[in-house]
This record gives C-alpha cells, sequence and structure tokens, in this order.
C-alpha cells in the first residue's frame, strides 16, 4: 500500500517543494471556463490512430504530461505524429500516421517512458506486442507501485514473451513477435478498468480477434470500458458486450479518423465545485449531450449536493446554494478527491463507497486524502471501499499531493474557504491539465463582494496563512 504519510510515495516526496498558497474566495466566483480535451479520449484515439488503415487526425487534443507521454510512446514505436494549426484554445491538433507492423530483418531494441500515465503503462504494452523485437517499459518511481500484473499475465497468455523479473509491475520488456494470436483469453481486472480496456483497443489486431473474460471481483470503473467500446465503435471495430464480463472484438480493419475530442468532463469538476464552494455559478461551453465520460456525472452529483444545474445549448452552468449537502455517494471513481474535497465543507455527512481501486492510482487516494483532509482539523475515516467524511472546521496548513494531480486540485478546493492552505506541488496538475493553476487564479479573480461561508470553513479565521507546515 501506499504510504500517505508522504515517506517515499511518489516521484521525490520527500524533497522539500515549494509550496502554492491556495487563493481563498473573497466572493462567489462568475465565470465561463472553457477546459480542455479529455485525456481519457485523447490517449484512446491516439492507441487506435497507430494502428489504423491511414493517417488520421485528432482535434482538440489534450496537451498535458500524460498525453505528451502516449505521443512519445508511439513515436517510439514508429508512429508519425505531427502537430497541425488548429481551432482548439490549448494547443494545436495532431496528424498521426500509424505503425508499420510488417516484418523487419533487424529491428531495433525501443522504450517507453511512461510516467505516471495509466494509459500509457497499460495501453501501449499489447501495442508493443504487435511488433518485432524488444520493448522496454518503465516510469516514475511510484509507477512501480501501480497495479501492472494483469497486462504483464495477459501478453503471456497470448503467447508473449514478458521480463519483469518476477515483479509484476514496471519495470518491464515485452518480446514482440509482430503478431499476436488472440482468441479467448482470462483475466481478473478488479484492480483496473484499464486492462480490460487496453485489450479491446488493439484486439482487432489480433490474427483470431480477441474474446476477453474477467474473472475475480467486478471490475471497478465500468464506465471506462464502455467508453473504450464506443471509441472502437466509432471507427468500425465491432465490439460485443452482450454478456456480462466478456467483450469479443472479431478481427478486422481500424479505420482512420477525424474526429474532435470533447472536453475534459472530470478536469472540469474542480471548476464547477468552486460554484458550490463560494455560492458563485460557473459555466462550462461545449459540454456533450452524450458522452461516455464519467464527468458526466456532475450534472447529478452537484444537483443532490445543493446546486441548482443547467445544461442548455451546449453549456452547462452550475450555481451554488445557500449550503453544500452531504450524502451517499458510489461509484465515483477519479471524481472521488474533488467529491470529498466538497463533503469535508458540507453541512453534514457524507459517505463514499465503490472506490477501493483507488488505492492503486497515482497514490493510495484514500490514505491521502484522509491524511491531507484530517491534517487540517478534518474528520475522514477510511472504509474497505471509500470514505467516511463528517464536517468539521478546518484551519490552514500544508496540503501534500503525493505527485497526484487530483489530490491537487481538492486542495485548492478547499483552499477556496479555508484561509492559510498552502499546496504542496501544485505543478502536478499539469499530468492533465498544465494550465490548472493559472486558470484557477482567473476564476477566483471572478468574485464580487462578500465572502463564502461553510461549516468546513468555520474555523479557517483562527489559523493565519503561514501555518506551519507537517513534517
Amino acid at each position: 500500500m501506499n504510504d500517505a504519510s508522504g515517506g517515499a510515495t511518489g516521484t521525490a516526496q520527500g524533497t522539500a517543494r515549494k509550496l502554492w498558497p491556495a487563493p481563498p474566495a473573497a466572493a462567489p466566483v462568475d465565470a465561463a471556463l472553457e477546459v480542455p480535451g479529455s485525456k481519457s479520449l485523447t490517449n484512446r484515439y491516439l492507441i487506435l490512430a497507430a494502428l489504423a488503415d491511414g493517417p488520421s487526425m485528432l482535434r482538440n487534443p489534450l496537451h498535458s504530461r500524460d498525453s505528451a507521454l502516449m505521443v512519445a510512446a508511439l513515436r517510439s514505436l514508429g508512429a508519425v505524429v505531427t502537430e497541425i494549426a488548429g481551432k482548439g484554445a490549448y494547443g494545436p491538433d495532431l496528424r498521426i500516421e500509424p505503425l508499420r507492423v510488417e516484418p523487419q530483418p533487424f529491428p531495433s531494441p525501443r522504450h517507453v517512458d511512461c510516467g505516471l500515465a495509466g494509459t500509457v503503462m497499460r495501453f501501449v504494452p499489447p501495442l508493443a506486442a504487435l511488433l518485432e523485437g524488444p520493448t522496454s517499459f518503465d516510469g516514475d518511481p511510484h509507477a512501480r507501485q501501480r497495479p501492472m500484473a494483469a497486462i504483464i499475465e495477459s501478453l503471456r497468455g497470448l503467447g508473449m514473451t514478458v521480463d519483469d523479473d518476477g515483479s509484476g509491475s514496471l519495470p518491464f520488456t515485452v518480446q514482440g513477435a509482430g503478431t499476436v494470436d488472440g482468441g479467448h483469453l482470462v483475466i481478473d481486472a478488479a484492480a483496473s478498468s484499464q486492462f480490460v480496456s487496453a485489450l479491446l483497443l488493439v484486439g482487432a489486431r489480433f490474427t483470431r480477434g480477441l474474446h476477453l473474460e474477467h474473472v475475480g471481483k467486478p471490475v471497478p470503473s465500468l464506465d471506462h470500458i464502455t467508453m473504450t467500446a464506443e471509441v472502437l465503435r466509432s471507427v468500425g471495430v465491432i465490439v460485443d458486450t452482450s454478456v456480462p464480463d466478456h467483450w469479443i472484438v472479431p478481427p478486422g480493419p481500424i479505420a482512420a479518423f477525424d474526429t474532435r475530442v470533447e472536453p475534459d468532463l472530470s478536469n472540469a469538476g474542480p471548476f464547477l465545485a468552486a460554484a458550490l464552494v463560494t455560492r458563485g455559478t460557473v459555466r462550462i461551453p461545449d459540454w456533450p449531450s452524450g458522452t461516455t465520460q464519467v464527468g458526466d456525472q456532475w450534472r447529478d452529483i452537484l444537483t443532490r449536493m445543493g446546486a441548482s444545474v443547467e445544461l442548455i445549448e451546449g453549456t452547462l452552468t452550475v450555481t451554488g446554494g445557500p449550503a453544500i449537502r452531504g450524502g451517499l455517494f458510489a461509484d465515483t471513481s477519479e471524481l472521488a478527491p474533488t467529491v470529498a474535497a466538497l463533503c469535508a465543507l458540507a453541512d453534514s455527512p457524507s459517505t463514499l463507497t465503490g472506490i477501493a481501486h483507488l488505492r492503486g492510482h497515482e497514490t493510495d487516494r484514500l490514505a491521502a486524502l484522509a491524511t491531507e483532509i484530517n491534517a487540517l482539523g478534518g474528520n475522514v475515516q477510511e472504509t474497505a471501499d471509500g470514505l467516511v467524511i463528517t464536517p468539521a472546521a478546518l484551519h490552514g496548513g500544508t496540503f501534500r499531493t503525493y505527485d497526484d494531480h487530483r489530490m491537487a486540485t481538492a486542495g485548492a478546493i478547499l483552499g477556496l474557504a479555508v484561509d492559510g492552505i498552502e499546496i504542496e506541488n501544485i505543478g502536478t496538475t499539469a499530468k492533465t491539465m498544465p494550465e490548472f493553476p493559472e486558470l484557477w487564479l482567473g476564476l477566483v479573480r471572478t468574485g464580487a463582494a462578500q465572502s463564502p461561508t461553510s461549516p468546513g470553513a468555520a474555523g479557517a479565521a483562527e489559523t493565519t496563512a503561514g501555518s506551519t507546515p507537517r513534517g
């Protein structure tokens, strides 16, 4: 389990970091904000473009550390990725020329840096198996603690040689044979839905296709597998999902495409949360009317927490109510850190369930959230599959991130209502949104003239900014 006390978790976690003063909101926010493209969709489309039957165009892709690592991985395998001027506010479009998978007489060794990106460390190895020769994989120090055994064993089950020194984790080397036979494969994907998505994305290029069967505890984050299936169907791949825990992809081509990436609805969450904390209004344009992104749950979650939520002509408008309501929140997946921050500022207790798998994300998010909120005076208890949060008077202090972008944004949400919170390594938000600090400061500056209040902020005035950082 990851050490949420900050010992050796993440990259150089024990090293002193510059602290970022989380700006308190002096007034209700009132802003319209365009968010960058979806990380989940960007990296899925990049994998498919590398296997497509011709060049593809990806418009409004995410430009972040995770997507840059994916682009670098595809280039290391032989794809050509070119930046093309586009209309997106956050960077150029991408043109992708697919991999050459025909046999090579003397294949050169390849190396993939996974960083801390789950989509890279899990999606790329099955792709590398389709090429001849060795491809080595490694990443940030904490990446070696993330669950990887299911992918490694899956590749072996498909006939590949994988050298991991028996660790079941990074670093490892895949010895590609140039083709993968495929067929029926049984895996345990209880640790991450990405194990299923990784194999489905390349299954159509297996000689016999893929019949993937999951055995074990329920697969978490099924919404992400639904996303994978829909993205595959959009490029002409047949995906049979009619039997629970079975996914069948027959062999066939992957059509080249020209598509625009939806905005990242999960990354919109902290900005929408600011509307609840400050009793203000935040508008997100280009919100899709229908989507497979888990972030679309914000419309339901924030309504249940007391906000007014409207989706009109593609713009989602969220206005905070007189108080933040606690409650029972199940299966919030990657939204959980934002939900937890709001629950710590709510007027009643909350229970988050169905998120045990977050212990295997960028850090052990359950332990990290409990540790950091409690260190600010909160009352958070871990359960077997989630958190119980009882609102308490919070005070300032250092909020550590464990190199986890969603921990950083959770700390920023708390900082809206609590003076004196300083976030360690706000730069980790570059994983999925490099612009977050600038966008957040701009959001806070949109307020009028009255201070927000909440039970969780009641004790904020007792502690000044510059409270002693914890060890």
